[in-house]
């Protein structure tokens, strides 16, 4: 056995630190911790943490790692001294204590070493400067691990028992959801301002064109259509020419959330793409940790990118920049996320983290190169007889210092032609096109990041827990839609002629945006009115700040904990006499005009439906699903009374037999005897019968190519998504895997299904009566 070990969270981890130490070392990976506070009572039905005692938490090792453990316990036993080289932030130093506890590790005298790359000289230096566990780290990730197990513990049942479609709630969580459904409301409320912008190519004496724009823009199409009437006679001269020097300066080198910002508009990642490529890239050692809240660059790294700058592009493209952090509460004195090596331009196979390798050199390049030389120039364009005033609008890159390494979104410089004022132009045609002014847009994982960090709410290193939990609890949802068509008046003047057409254009595309869904408005609007602080900005933001005082030793962990359970504990006692009648989202539409009965939309336990009739003992009101792109509050009677429409008789199928269109868990369908055919995308109030005697045909050929073989009584050989099976419509049976299904006689296939196990039964268990 070595006489050192080394202890790291992950196998890739321990990896790359292997190459850089000699036989003395042993580099070993706790894969994550090790341990945590359980979600469930423990032995005894005490809860898992002892409000009691100081928020005392219980915690469990975790049943996978018992082996590890175990490995780990004697690797420890036989090295003369054990490093803790966990990652340097509040959850690396959790887990160096949790392995201290469980190893039988003295956690006060234990080395501790933290690097910010994974590079020799780096853990080299650390190796020669250990500490111990920062115990205020430790207390600060305790306090936030407690309070969101109180929180889910405590909230979650009553969300449970209280919310239809409930599942659970969380402290941080539980203000991003708030942030989409407030976000989509926006949206709903908003009402569109119509506008006419105007636009015009001129040409000049020479020939050349210039293309402009009016400044002013008009109400209606009566005022656009005027004035295009009045510029068909117009003459036209340059008042002004203004040329002004400008400079693009680059931005600050990553931090965890602007990574996670710009991977998301440049590459389109997702938030959990950009944090998994970015452990890659840093587990093999190319970059520096990527959870930080820094935009500090070591001298180290500045010289490097020095002199790589100047001898690839030039000494003049080279500026020295500090970047002051913005966040203060930024944790611990971490970097800004840099490749380890600013020569190295291909770090990966993977083309994700290559893509996200590229995003991050450049970055970090461009941050200490010069800022781009530009020259803009606007010409202002008079009218005669006309107040209004053209202008046209050109740029022209100078210099391009930073944009040599770093201009992804770059756009083609409008550059003008030569101009003076005085010059006559002439109009060669002029468009007045119908604008509507825009709704707010609705988050992507991007822009929520952002929010969620002007907000103060979570840190770099929980952003992508909170976006994927809340989708994985079914409160949001990313959109797929690609919009709908409107008709948008352009009027186009072209010698002399005014001519008027309709075109259209795509509006509301959500494809990739964060949708809040309906459990998510309905467990939102209930923690809001009952549980005001979980769902709070200020107040989410302010216990974050309380964890930085914890973290600098300011506050006492258990101190902030019981300020924060108090006033909650006393919510929660009294959610009991909350009805669940409250959160049903129950909106009454009108009456169905054939029957009288109320036509409802309303919440149910799997969703948002419609009902027709009161819930009555003696009769079952009947329920349909919303019809498509509607909510509870924007669906009208008119559509719940289409829904209720169905079940729809299309027409028969050629050998005369009924087809039924109708709308069911799984979608719109059509059925035909017991055969049941998914017509999506189709509408079952249009679909022809034509488009369902071709969709029942495709169906039935499917189903014939999945029969190998029929025998009498029902009895069939069929091939299904695992692998050919025999059936006889109640009971299944697996063939044997060296079985040839062709071969099989009617005798084999019945002694198959005769030895296969029953089919298991399951039971609703029943609720006790109150």
């Amino acid at each position: 056995m070595s006489k050192n070990l080394v202890i790291v969270e992950s196998p890739a981890k321990a990896k790359t630190i292997t190459k850089f130490l000699g036989k003395d070392f042993t580099v070993l990976s706790s894969v994550g911790h090790i341990r945590d506070i359980p979600t469930k009572r423990v032995k005894g039905g005490r809860p898992p943490v002892d409000i009691e005692h100081n928020f005392q938490p219980t915690y469990e090792v975790d049943p996978e790692k018992k082996k590890l453990i175990a490995e780990l316990k004697k690797a420890a036993k036989g090295a003369d001294k054990v490093y803790l080289a966990t990652d340097e932030d509040r959850e690396g130093e959790a887990i160096a204590w949790h392995l201290a506890e469980v190893l039988g590790l003295d956690a006060k005298t234990t080395p501790r070493i933290v690097f910010h790359e994974i590079t020799k000289p780096a853990i080299e230096a650390a190796l020669e400067h250990p500490r111990t566990i920062d115990f205020n780290l430790v207390n600060a990730q305790q306090a936030r691990r407690v309070l969101d197990r109180l929180v889910g513990f405590e909230l979650s049942p009553v969300v449970q028992r209280k919310v239809p479609g409930g599942r659970s709630a969380g402290r941080v969580q539980s203000p991003a959801v708030r942030l989409i459904v407030e976000r989509e409301r926006e949206i709903a409320a908003f009402k569109p301002e119509v506008s006419f912008k105007v636009t015009a190519l001129f040409t000049l004496a020479d020939g050349g064109t210039l293309p402009a724009e009016l400044k002013q823009r008009f109400a209606g199409e009566a005022e656009a259509q005027a004035f295009l009437e009045h510029i068909a006679r117009a003459g036209f001269t340059i008042s002004d020419v203004v040329k002004a020097p400008g400079t693009r300066a680059p931005a600050a080198p990553f931090t965890t959330s602007t990574l996670q910002q710009e991977a998301a508009a440049r590459l389109g990642f997702s938030v959990k793409t950009t944090m998994n490529a970015a452990q890659q890239l840093y587990q093999a050692g190319k970059i520096t940790y990527m959870r930080t809240d820094s935009f500090n660059l070591s001298k180290l790294a500045l010289g490097a990118m020095t002199g790589y700058i100047n001898a690839t592009y030039g000494e003049k493209y080279h500026q020295f920049r500090t970047y002051k952090t913005k966040s203060a509460s930024a944790q611990e004195a971490h970097e800004a996320i840099r490749p380890t090596d600013a020569r190295l331009e291909k770090a990966s196979t993977d083309s994700y983290e290559q893509r996200l390798y590229e995003l991050i050199r450049k970055r970090t390049l461009a941050s200490q190169m010069a800022a781009a030389q530009l020259e803009r120039t606007t010409a202002t364009i008079t009218i005669s007889g006309s107040p209004e005033v053209f202008e046209a609008k050109g740029e022209v890159i100078i210099f391009d210092g930073f944009l040599k390494v770093y201009d992804y979104q770059r756009r083609e410089d409008s550059i003008l032609p030569p101009l003076k004022s005085g010059d006559n132009l002439s109009l060669s045609q002029a468009s007045a096109l119908q604008q509507f002014s825009r709704a707010p847009a609705r988050y992507s994982e991007g822009s929520l990041v952002k929010k969620l960090e002007e907000l103060g709410i979570g840190r770099p290193s929980t952003y992508a827990t909170i976006i994927s939990t809340i989708q994985a609890r079914g409160y949001v949802t990313k959109g797929e839609g690609e919009g709908t068509e409107r008709p948008v008046i352009q009027l186009t003047l072209q010698h002399g002629t005014i001519d008027r057409r309709t075109i259209t254009e795509k509006t509301g595309a959500d494809r990739g945006k964060l949708i809040p869904t309906p459990s998510g408005k309905v467990v939102n609007d209930f923690l809001g009115k009952h549980f005001d602080q979980v769902v709070d900005y200020g107040f989410t933001a302010d216990v974050e700040g309380e964890f930085d005082e914890v973290a600098r030793g300011k506050l006492i962990w258990y101190n902030m904990l019981k300020q924060f359970y108090g006033p909650f504990h006393k919510l929660i006692e009294a959610a009991g006499a909350i009805s669940r009648a409250e959160t049903s989202q129950e909106r009454r539409l009108g009456a169905d005009p054939k029957s009288g009965k109320p036509i409802l939309a309303r919440y149910g336990r799997y969703g948002p439906m419609l009902q027709r009739g009161e819930t009555e003992a003696e009769k079952k009101p009947d329920f349909a699903p919303l019809p498509a792109n509607t909510t509870l509050e924007t669906v009208t009677l008119d559509q719940a009374l289409q829904m209720f429409s169905l079940p729809r008789t299309v027409g028969t199928t050629p050998d005369g037999q009924s087809i039924k269109t109708n709308i069911g868990r799984f979608g719109p369908y059509i059925q035909v005897g017991k055969t049941y055919v998914s017509i999506k995308p189709l509408d079952p109030h249009t679909i022809t019968e034509a488009e369902a005697r071709e969709l029942y045909a495709a169906k039935l050929e499917k189903d014939a190519n999945r029969i190998i073989a029929t025998f009498p009584g029902g009895l069939q050989l069929l091939n299904g998504p695992y692998g050919p099976y025999a059936t006889d419509g109640k009971k299944n049976a697996r063939l044997p895997k060296d079985a040839v299904p062709e071969r099989l006689t009617e005798t084999e296939v019945r002694a198959l299904l005769e030895a296969a196990p029953a089919k298991r039964r399951t039971f609703r268990r029943k609720r006790a009566a109150k």
